[in-house]
């Protein structure tokens, strides 16, 4: 049985999914995944080696069944701050390549706090990148490479995410992303 705080993250986490990936089309491949409910989630620990071990774990979850198109990795304690998340992003992309799986998964980040290299924090377009907690999202690298090979203008995409989210605005964004921690 879940228990029933890990039930709570995920169902913020999925409804960020909905709301913000999906409504908004940051991610033009994940309404795909949501119906093919082809997602799936895992909370880690707060603590670095924690996470690490979490994320091992996941790859070999995502080796051992092909039906799992993506996974989510939740980090809701520890690593708040943004700047130490970061530094977590990098462990763990050593980890994926001293693990060898470099080729085989890649990992996406998205943490509440996130401001991208050069913007101010109150930049809408950070919210193509925040999420209700800390998370990594490991990916299948032959998945993004299909996609990417299926899609036109794949490389256009953060460009266009950035300016929806700067063409609705700071207060839309906040107001959209703020729901996905109501309660549900």
């Amino acid at each position: 049985m879940q228990h029933p705080r890990h039930a709570q993250l995920i169902a913020h986490t999925k409804k960020w999914i909905t709301d913000v990936v999906v409504g908004c089309n940051f991610c033009p491949f994940a309404l795909r995944e949501v119906k093919r409910d082809s997602i799936r989630f895992e909370i880690a620990g707060g603590t670095r080696a924690a996470v690490l071990d979490a994320l091992t774990a996941a790859f070999t979850r995502l080796d051992g069944d092909a039906e799992i198109e993506t996974l989510f990795l939740l980090v809701p304690d520890g690593f708040t701050r943004f700047p130490e998340y970061l530094k977590l992003l990098d462990a763990a992309n050593l980890r994926l390549q001293k693990g060898g799986y470099e080729g085989t998964y890649q990992l996406a980040s998205f943490h509440p706090g996130y401001v991208f290299a050069g913007s101010r924090p109150d930049d809408p377009a950070n919210y193509t990148n925040r999420a209700p907690y800390p998370m990594l999202q490991v990916l299948r690298e032959e998945s993004v490479t299909r996609a990417v090979d299926a899609y036109p203008g794949t490389e256009k995409i953060p460009e266009r995410n950035i300016a929806f989210a700067r063409e609705k605005g700071l207060e839309y964004m906040q107001r959209l992303w703020m729901g996905c921690r109501e309660s549900l």
